[in-house]
């Protein structure tokens, strides 16, 4: 008879030859296609199809096995009393008791046993059937799938926690798909109030929202480039693809902004707005699925890049949002963000509005706005911002390299 203590080893030994690791997949595409398919309605905050896409995502992250970090598993639920009116801000609960709509945060966590981590974000909710921040102005109710917004961002962070699962182990890596950024960074400010981890030993947060859409110039924006002295030198030392749109703030509408404001580095990619952004026309058939992998592979250089810098500076930055005048008019149409030329290139017109009315068309460039000179973004905002409705103005713009003006009722 043999040595029972032999069929143990033999057991072991037979145990670890069976648990091979996770082999790296490219799955962008799918994880995509099914967070925008209408299956999951828009995944509206609270609503039957985030509760769907939270959790394939957790599922996603358990099969790359990566461990759960939420309070609940992979979960990290908070509630909210959604606005009474347009003008009211909205007040979520810093418990987990319930207070009328509960959102979840879905969290990740690979454990290097480092004493420092990187967070990689992006908010998986979207506009559910188009309530408040919709863009559509049909009278049909239809689903918003948020392909780009923000299907794209959390394909990334489902990728890219497959790229890292045994790589750059000098850090630990937090993966968040927050939920609540439409109705106001909701999900990302009640985690830097109620982290999972220790929120000092955060090292850096990367958050990823609208990339998706790549343009043929390969243009990317990032931001929060100010808020670490290392940060430009290594975005640049790593890309031989992008022309990079440079912005030094750690402020902005997404939710790498409550991570700056908790003093920690940020930065955060967008590929720009486009004609679909929160209409139902955002789906997956639109998205530049090439120019993913490009920013995936770019993102994970600079994490690479990175891992051996230990613990990075931190860099207040001036909150350029502050200094952004209010308006009392609009001309309709969306700028284009990653423009970086002299004046103000549009890139959609709004159906009934004075530009569409005046006759602007995708691509004119502005260049004086009445008496005021447009060279960039700010000085354009900030010609409209003198403006007041009924205004007649001479509107002078750029097509095919030609000057030519319009009048423009306001």
């Amino acid at each position: 008879m043999r040595n029972p203590l032999t069929y143990i080893i033999f057991f072991l030994i037979f145990s670890i030859s069976c648990t091979s690791p996770v082999v790296y997949t490219n799955q962008i595409k799918e994880d995509l296609t099914f967070l925008s398919s209408d299956d999951l309605e828009g995944r509206a905050t609270g609503s039957e199809g985030e509760r769907k896409a939270a959790s394939y995502i957790s599922k996603r992250f358990k099969d790359l096995n990566v461990e759960a970090k939420g309070a609940i598993d992979y979960l990290h639920p908070f509630s909210f009393k959604p606005k009474s009116h347009p003008h009211e801000e909205i007040k979520f609960n810093d418990s987990l008791k319930s207070n009328g709509i509960t959102g979840n945060n879905v969290i990740g966590f690979i454990n290097n046993n480092s004493l420092n981590t990187v967070v990689i974000g992006a908010h998986y909710d979207h506009l559910g059937f188009g309530d408040q921040g919709s863009l559509y102005r049909g009278n049909e109710i239809k689903i918003h799938n948020g392909a780009d917004d923000n299907a794209s961002g959390v394909s990334l962070v489902l990728d890219l926690a497959a790229k890292l699962i045994d790589e750059n182990k000098n850090n630990n890596y937090l993966f968040i798909a927050f939920s609540g950024e439409e109705m106001g960074l909701l999900g990302s400010n009640f985690f830097v109030k109620n982290p999972t981890i220790d929120i000092s030993s955060i090292n850096y947060m990367i958050n990823m929202d609208m990339v998706g859409r790549l343009n043929d110039e390969k243009s990317l924006a990032i931001y929060g480039l100010g808020t670490s002295p290392i940060f430009k030198q290594t975005i640049k030392s790593n890309n031989d693809v992008f022309k990079i749109i440079e912005n030094e703030s750690g402020i902005g509408p997404s939710d790498h902004t409550s991570f700056y404001l908790q003093d920690i580095p940020v930065l955060h990619f967008f590929t720009g707005q486009h004609e679909n952004y929160h209409k139902p026309s955002d789906d997956s058939d639109l998205i530049n699925y090439e120019g993913l992998d490009l920013i995936s592979n770019y993102i994970f250089s600079i994490i690479s890049d990175l891992d051996d810098n230990g613990k990075l500076q931190f860099r207040k930055t001036k909150n350029e949002s502050q200094e952004s005048p209010r308006f009392k008019v609009s001309l309709g149409v969306i700028p284009d963000y990653l423009y970086d030329g002299k004046g103000m290139r549009i890139d959609g017109v709004s159906s009934g509005r004075p530009a569409e009315i005046a006759g602007f068309i995708k691509g004119d460039v502005i260049t004086k706005l009445g008496e005021a000179k447009i060279d960039d973004m700010m000085s354009y905002m900030k010609a409209l911002s003198k403006l007041k409705s009924g205004d007649l103005v001479k509107v002078e713009y750029k097509r095919d390299n030609k000057i030519s003006s319009k009048n423009v009722t306001f």
